[in-house]
């Protein structure tokens, strides 16, 4: 019985401490957006996409990621071979944070 207790114990703790892979975060976070697109907290990608991108004067557009968390989309450009990060509010489109030039 003790020491079946113990080795659930050791089971248990070695489960937590497992790192969750990066792709099963990153799943969750598009599961988030998906749910909360259909309740309608959150903008669909594509409206994002059309409110930034024609801000961006000539930068190539390289992609997105989504904050489950806090609602955030992070839109990705390249300008003359500099990064530009974008951070646009989810529910509003309202760009609230960027870096680069």
């Amino acid at each position: 019985m003790m020491r079946s207790t113990i080795l659930a114990i050791f089971a248990a703790l070695s489960v937590a401490s497992i790192p969750v892979p990066a792709g099963a975060q990153k799943r969750g976070d598009q599961m988030q957006a998906y749910q909360a697109r259909k309740q309608g907290k959150l903008l669909p990608l594509p409206e994002i996409e059309r409110r930034v991108v024609p801000q961006m004067n000539g930068a190539e557009y390289l992609g997105f990621d989504f904050d489950g968390g806090s609602g955030v989309y992070t839109l990705k450009f390249l300008r003359d071979g500099t990064v530009i990060w974008v951070d646009v509010d989810g529910r509003s489109g309202q760009v609230i944070g960027r870096t680069g030039r």
